[in-house]
């Protein structure tokens, strides 16, 4: 066995043991990337540019993708939003989106570098359109831990894909009024989201091409991909690689 194939075949098994797999979606202009991290963080590689959404864990789970063009972060939380992450990641030609709650809490190098973004507006930056979707609770038990206009959900248009990452929220008309959306990362955990029912039954409403459930730690995927039926493809991933 030459070497070529050798190293391919040493690939093939750390992904295999790494439980990680990097999906390419056709676009307009090239391949895009979608690589699944950690629970509710995914990395986007696109015609050259990098985009991380919610970089927490430590720099080393990063350091294969290169320094981002662009880092989106959703909300406050320790599992979407790590300041000691962030500050290693972040170079002098990132650009950093995120809510005002976000920004609130940073300082420093990385403060420089961020553009906030309110629920229902977008920017453009490095080539890519960010839209700020609502995400917020809608159950009364659950109201305490993401209220309305604290985070952002966020649309990226890479080329002629919208893809749309929830955060953290329940099935909320916001949600459930998205249009034209080609891959959507949705969550559902209990007790700080919602179901997979509630999250089916929006995707079921909403109709992305293709859908990847994420932020479900301790929930039934299986469940969820059952419910969504053949309105949208189901990718399951693993999220949760030790």
């Amino acid at each position: 066995m030459n070497r070529v194939l050798i190293f391919s075949f040493w690939l093939f098994l750390s992904s295999i043991v790494s439980g990680q797999t990097a999906d390419k979606i056709k676009t307009s202009s090239g391949h895009l990337t979608v690589n699944p991290v950690k629970h509710g963080t995914v990395v986007f590689q696109w015609m050259g540019k990098v985009v991380f959404v919610d970089p927490v864990g430590g720099a080393a789970l990063y350091e294969k993708f290169g320094t981002p063009d662009m880092v989106l972060v959703t909300d406050i939380h320790g599992d979407h939003f790590n300041k000691d992450t962030l500050s290693a990641v972040v170079e002098e030609k990132t650009i950093v989106i995120t809510p005002e709650a976000v920004a609130t809490l940073i300082s420093g190098n990385v403060k420089k570098r961020i553009t906030t973004l309110a629920n229902g507006k977008s920017v453009d930056k490095v080539g890519l359109k960010i839209e700020a979707v609502p995400m917020y609770n809608l159950t009364a038990s659950r109201l305490k831990f993401h209220n309305k206009g604290r985070g952002n959900g966020y649309v990226i248009t890479f080329g002629d894909k919208r893809v749309y990452v929830s955060g953290d929220t329940e099935d909320i008309p916001e949600m459930r009024a998205l249009k034209n959306i080609d891959l959507a990362f949705v969550c559902m955990n209990l007790p700080y989201t919602m179901t997979p029912e509630r999250a089916a039954d929006a995707v079921r409403e909403f109709k992305p091409k293709i859908v990847y459930p994420y932020h479900y730690r301790g929930s039934d995927t299986s469940k969820f991909k059952k419910l969504v039926g053949n309105v949208s493809e189901v990718r399951l991933r693993d999220w949760y690689v030790r």
